[in-house]
């Protein structure tokens, strides 16, 4: 009876909980709509309102006058940013002679009328005011059946068993190795042939910017292992120690291409949008703490794609992102909503308000859903963006550096278990299981 009782007053409990965060939600939004000063926060009077162009606008990309106008109302509704995919699948989204001489064919070499779509997105971007920064979205991540991964087998890396393939949202996939010299001199091409082919405002890598832990037991790597440490790597892959010599050659990789982008345009935006930062270590090798206090990245957008306001929070309140929008401009990946998943324009709403409370700017997944494949009308989802964005504002700079902390006196390498939230993780949108179980 008593154990009944107890079950009836924490599930009473977590009701008023969650009835808390919906009225302060609530609140937030009314206090907003009254109070226009609060429209930005972030340290430096510069907000990040960006939005990524993904394959799924593949329709918006190639044809000139739905660009056009899908760029004009982004201005009109005071967004400053566009992230463009150039990069998915192993395949070059735009004329690159760099995959050509690789074996690989481009995937969308000419728009609808004939003209250049990554060259024509800048062109009309720049007319509007927003920047640009092409998004290397697959990093080195390939699909195990692409030209890249056919053409070029000794350039991905492998488990201890000799398998290749590791579970994503894209369905299976296999992983450059970002250690290989050739590799490096081809993803390092692409950048450099986009950088120095268009007038970019920077260049975003994510999430795949990185391969999954139980990678790295390739010829290549473990002979590179053995050289520096004369030890075979541990046959655990999670062993802490095999972990932090992975993530720092990756690292050193990040510097190499940071110093050369910066060599052909010094002012472009080395930009990064990666998983929270338990996420990204554990799990895929991406120190990007360590990336943001050695001055090898100039922006993050976390991608925090939670179902409810208080486990976004969660995200929000941990203190690798305080540490990091103190030196660098910061936002946060918010989902919109996918073609079978729309996402309310009150959650989305909540999410802007909270993030620009905590100084942070925002990136929506994707362009198309913005006011497409919504619960609401495109006029009132165009409306209520307005209402979040109702004046221009320039991006944020990038803050005066700060001395770096020393791991023991910040943030701490995180562990499996240091999960803020037990929610399931969101990965490129699609929920999947809590971690290792994936």
């Amino acid at each position: 009876m008593k154990r009944k009782k107890f079950l009836t007053w924490i599930g009473q409990l977590l009701i008023k909980f969650q009835f808390f965060w919906l009225l302060t939600a609530s609140f937030l939004t009314i206090l907003w709509l009254d109070n226009p000063s609060l429209a930005i926060s972030s340290p430096n009077g510069g907000e990040i309102r960006a939005v990524w162009l993904t394959t799924n606008d593949t329709n918006t990309v190639i044809d000139r006058a739905k660009l056009k106008e899908s760029i004009t109302q982004l201005a009109k509704l005071n967004f400053n940013t566009i992230y463009p995919v150039v990069w998915n699948s192993g395949y070059a989204l735009y004329e690159s002679a760099v995959a050509q001489k690789a074996g690989i064919q481009p995937f969308i070499p000419k728009g609808l009328q004939g003209q250049d779509p990554l060259e024509d997105i800048i062109s009309q971007a720049h007319q509007q005011g927003l920047q640009v920064m092409p998004w290397f979205e697959f990093g080195l991540m390939a699909p195990p059946t692409s030209e890249l991964a056919l053409k070029h087998p000794n350039w991905f890396t492998k488990k201890r068993d000799g398998s290749n393939t590791v579970k994503s949202a894209a369905g299976e996939v296999i992983w450059l190795n970002p250690f290989h010299p050739e590799v490096q001199q081809f993803m390092t091409s692409l950048v450099v042939e986009v950088a120095r082919k268009y007038e970019i405002d920077g260049i975003q890598f994510d999430d795949h910017l990185s391969f999954p832990y139980e990678l790295g037991y390739d010829s290549y790597t473990v002979n590179l292992y053995k050289q520096e440490t004369q030890q075979a790597p541990p046959a655990d892959p999670k062993d802490p120690t095999w972990m932090r010599w992975r993530a720092t050659q990756l690292t050193a990789y990040v510097s190499q291409l940071n110093q050369t982008l910066k060599a052909i345009k010094p002012k472009a935006i080395f930009s990064i949008s990666p998983n929270p930062y338990y996420v990204a270590y554990n799990f895929f090798l991406q120190d990007w703490l360590s990336w943001a206090r050695q001055d090898l990245i100039d922006e993050v957008i976390v991608q925090i794609y939670r179902p409810d306001l208080p486990s976004f929070v969660k995200e929000l309140t941990q203190p690798e992102i305080k540490e990091v929008q103190q030196k660098i401009p910061m936002g946060v990946g918010i989902l919109t909503g996918l073609r079978n998943r729309p996402i309310s324009m009150q959650l989305i709403e909540e999410k802007v308000l909270t993030a620009r409370q905590y100084g942070l700017g925002v990136s929506f997944f994707f362009y198309d859903s913005l006011w497409n494949y919504a619960p609401e009308t495109v006029p009132e989802r165009q409306s209520r963006f307005l209402a979040l964005f109702s004046s221009p504002v320039n991006r944020p700079t990038r803050q005066i550096p700060i001395p770096t902390p020393a791991l023991s006196e910040g943030v701490s390498v995180p562990t499996a278990t240091q999960n803020p939230s037990q929610e399931p993780y969101y990965y490129d949108g699609i929920p999947i299981p809590v971690y290792p179980a994936w």
